[in-house]
């Protein structure tokens, strides 16, 4: 699964790994070392994240590729955050602050894919690097660490086929994407319909605004009133917090026991696996991923070369043969919550496990 061959084809970009002897085709810098001056550890990294109502983003993201940092800088790098919340306008001021500020190089996860592409580009030609965080933004950037996309789709809907068993061929579900700015949340869909599609029916489909919770339970009230409560046997959602705002319409309606989907790991969305309300989440490992950021980050502050850091190549619309990290994924379900989210250090069991969680915990051996 690790760093596996992937070839995505979406309405709005594509994106390929190709093999690392591309990277004299690349527009997007691959070679750090002819284009920036060689410096020390004194370097200013911008970090740029899309939105605060996600959960991995101010307890994952952001502390871990501080802590990176500092650790490959002696304590001598300084991060300086924004937070877009969700705001594409707002993300591209912050760009062109960060640029004012003369960061060295740039960490951004963008809230549009396209709408950035101009201010990355206004990086670009103040000679300061771009690394697309989780999103492939367009424009001149100059490395992408993120999770392979499709295959989290594939995960999420192999986990829904499973769940339906035998009668899934008779059942008929209602999907939850993503935001349509995300490229992200296309290749999630088109991994999911890959397996999905001729398997069950879909009975109704939405793209989510924003991702925003709420937005994914105005549209399963939709989906309810349209199919009726007793036509829906399963959920695709693409995160835990739509699944959230799904499973709330659903218990409104009366509709319990059926397997929805999630993911990113998020703590509410491991206790509702844990009490049967969601089905699975997909577990991404942060940590390796936000590690990569911060390496790629420091490296082309400091002019090095990312040879030893990406073994894969991207393409976006606009730039070919970017380096790329792809971190591979796990489907999480109440069988290997110890294995994953336990283990890797995300959560303890008594955070898990509170007292509104604790019966659900010690029926499945969560304790």
């Amino acid at each position: 699964m690790r760093r596996a061959a992937v070839a995505v084809a979406t309405t709005a970009m594509a994106v390929s790994l190709a093999a690392c002897g591309s990277a004299k085709e690349s527009d997007g810098g691959s070679d750090s070392s002819d284009s920036a001056a060689k410096k020390g550890d004194d370097i200013k990294v911008g970090l740029l994240l899309p939105e605060n109502q996600t959960a991995r983003y101010e307890k994952f993201d952001k502390p871990m590729i501080e802590k990176k940092v500092k650790e490959l800088t002696n304590n001598k790098g300084e991060v300086v955050y924004a937070n877009a919340k969700q705001d594409a306008s707002l993300q591209n001021q912050q760009v062109e602050t960060m640029i004012t500020n003369k960061v060295d190089v740039m960490i951004v996860d963008a809230v549009d894919y396209k709408a950035i592409a101009g201010s990355v580009k206004k990086a670009h030609d103040a000679g300061i690097k771009v690394v697309a965080f989780d999103r492939l933004a367009e424009g001149p950037i100059d490395a992408y660490t993120s999770f392979d996309n499709v295959t989290v789709g594939k995960t999420q809907g192999e986990a829904l086929l499973k769940a339906l068993g035998d009668k899934a061929k008779d059942s008929q579900i209602v999907m939850m994407n993503g935001s349509s700015t995300d490229p992200n949340a296309a290749q999630f869909k088109e991994g999911a319909h890959s397996v999905l599609d001729g398997k069950v029916k879909i009975g109704r489909e939405y793209d989510t605004k924003e991702w925003k919770p709420e937005n994914a339970n105005a549209n399963m009230q939709a989906a309810i009133s349209a199919l009726g409560k007793d036509k829906i046997d399963g959920v695709y959602s693409a995160n835990d917090g739509m699944a959230g705002g799904s499973i709330t319409a659903l218990k409104r309606a009366g509709i319990k026991d059926i397997p929805v989907t999630g993911q990113d790991a998020e703590l509410a969305g491991v206790q509702r696996i844990v009490t049967g309300e969601q089905y699975m989440s997909v577990f991404k490992s942060y940590p390796k991923e936000a590690e990569t950021a911060a390496e790629m980050a420091v490296a082309l502050a400091k002019g090095e070369s990312l040879d030893s850091i990406a073994n894969d190549k991207v393409d976006s619309a606009t730039t070919k043969g970017v380096p790329a990290v792809i971190v591979p994924v796990v489907s999480l379900t109440q069988d290997n919550i110890k294995e994953t989210v336990i283990k890797d250090g995300f959560y303890t069991i008594d955070e898990i496990c509170t007292d509104k969680y604790k019966a659900a915990c010690d029926k499945i051996g969560l304790k």
